[in-house]
């Protein structure tokens, strides 16, 4: 594998400003790694059919709750979209492509269907980096209505929404302030930087060297000075005897984080990447 191709659609990216950048097409972007041949127009038709289906369905209902709840009545039960419970960390439910085709995902690509869906219909649904899993929100009369993609939009109730945050904070439970802040509405950038971090865990579990290098590739794509990308990067070129690549990766990392906890573990990959041969490619 030579070091990863700088695609002309994925270079683009990092200008484009975060409310104007396609999650839908990005994310086929993604797929398209793995899967070359797929053509986007017929995801992107699957989305117009759900969100034509649901007009019909909808007609005439003004209450946001009750749409969303039409919505995930028609997606997570009629036509079958959940949660991969059995194999989570298949890289296919990473893939958007494959989540459409087997109907079958992890959280985010599970609230990406969900959102496409759901904001084709006008219901502006947005993704929540929640700690742990993924999660999706909707402004109601009332407030808030967060729900559970990964678990066939299953709404969650404040109590519950505290139990899960405070997993991940200590075992403390947030206050409301805090808790307001983590339902936040994700950006576009972070929703697909969170999916490919999600692809780059698998890959590096399972050993894939060049996957995890093409992954953290494609996060610099959209952040480019993304630190922790740019040490995967770098570390992932080095295993596979890319050492120029992985010099500049590295580098640029003790730059950005000189006092970084692994920066001596770092410099010491850096001596090792300058003291033997560059792969040939």
């Amino acid at each position: 594998m030579s070091p990863v191709r700088q695609l002309p659609e994925w270079q683009a990216l990092a200008t484009i400003e975060d409310r104007a950048l396609p999650l839908l097409k990005v994310a086929l972007l993604i797929a398209r790694d793995e899967y070359p041949d797929l053509d986007p127009r017929r995801y992107a038709m699957r989305v117009h059919g759900h969100a034509s289906h649901l007009r019909r369905v909808l007609e005439g209902e003004s209450s946001p709750a009750l749409r969303m709840r039409a919505v995930n009545q028609y997606l997570f039960e009629e036509i079958g979209y959940a949660g991969d419970h059995d194999e989570y960390y298949d890289p296919r439910n990473s893939y958007i492509n494959q989540v459409f085709e087997r109907r079958l995902g992890n959280p985010i690509s599970l609230a990406l269907v969900q959102m496409a869906v759901a904001r084709e219909v006008g219901l502006p649904l947005d993704g929540v980096s929640f700690p742990g899993h993924f999660l999706v929100r909707l402004p109601v009369e009332n407030g808030l209505l967060v729900m559970d993609p990964f678990n066939r939009g299953r709404p969650l109730g404040v109590d519950e929404l505290r139990e899960r945050a405070s997993a991940h904070l200590g075992g403390a439970a947030p206050d409301d302030e805090t808790l307001s802040q983590i339902l936040d509405p994700a950006s576009n950038r972070a929703i697909l930087v969170r999916m490919l971090r999600n692809l780059h865990g698998v890959y590096q579990q399972r050993g894939d060297r060049e996957r995890a290098v093409r992954t953290a590739d494609r996060i610099l794509s959209l952040l480019p000075d993304d630190a922790e990308a740019l040490r995967e990067r770098g570390l992932g070129y080095l295993e596979i005897g890319h050492r120029a690549a992985a010099r500049q990766d590295l580098q640029r990392y003790l730059q950005r984080q000189p006092r970084a906890p692994d920066a001596g573990a770092v410099r010491l990959r850096l001596i090792e990447a300058g003291s033997q041969p560059t792969r040939l490619h």
